[in-house]
């Protein structure tokens, strides 16, 4: 169940990365009445009859979830924003990639919290695979912007703990600077 806004971010990135992106992009904006999220990316992409059904409960690419018949994700977080006085919009070419976006009332009363957001693009940008993932994350203040393959180059390995540590307490940083 999705119980922050970074869920839903990480479900969104997972779907990229499994779409077979190589690129994905990230921008998160916190302004005082909402949060706006938009991943982009360069995957496989749908169809205009995949991408009526994509908000379907009951609808899952075949092959994706083997084990189960449904694909809440998308659904849910449609949901959300429409009972919170928000938005979303997908828009998608086969082999162009895909487009979501999203926001939240921040003022409503059901509107998710943020959740971990430092914590969260730690495990986005050291998942494995081959991609580069970029993020943008604003505020009315300022903004920071962090790349996988900036990490990559100045850390080298992903997978070392050490790495990842350094990794987060970086992005921690920046949220704490941002949101000053």
């Amino acid at each position: 169940m999705h119980a922050t806004v970074c869920d839903y971010i990480a479900d969104l990135v997972q779907n990229s990365v499994e779409a077979g992106a190589s690129l994905i992009t990230l921008e998160i904006s916190t302004l005082p009445e909402k949060i706006e999220v938009a991943v982009s990316d360069n995957g496989k992409g749908m169809n205009s009859e995949t991408l009526r059904s994509a908000v379907d409960p009951f609808f899952t690419e075949a092959g994706k979830h083997d084990h189960r018949r449904v694909g809440l994700g998308l659904a849910l977080l449609k949901q959300t924003a429409e009972a919170v006085n928000g938005s979303m919009k997908i828009t998608s070419q086969p082999e162009h990639g895909t487009e979501v976006g999203f926001s939240f009332d921040r003022r409503h009363l059901d509107t998710p919290p943020p959740g971990d957001i430092a914590l969260t693009l730690t495990g986005l940008l050291t998942f494995e695979g081959d991609y580069e993932l970029k993020v943008i994350r604003k505020s009315l203040k300022d903004e920071y912007r962090i790349s996988r393959s900036e990490l990559i180059e100045t850390l080298g390995s992903l997978e070392q703990i050490t790495n990842i540590a350094l990794t987060k307490d970086f992005i921690k940083a920046q949220e704490e600077n941002l949101l000053q």
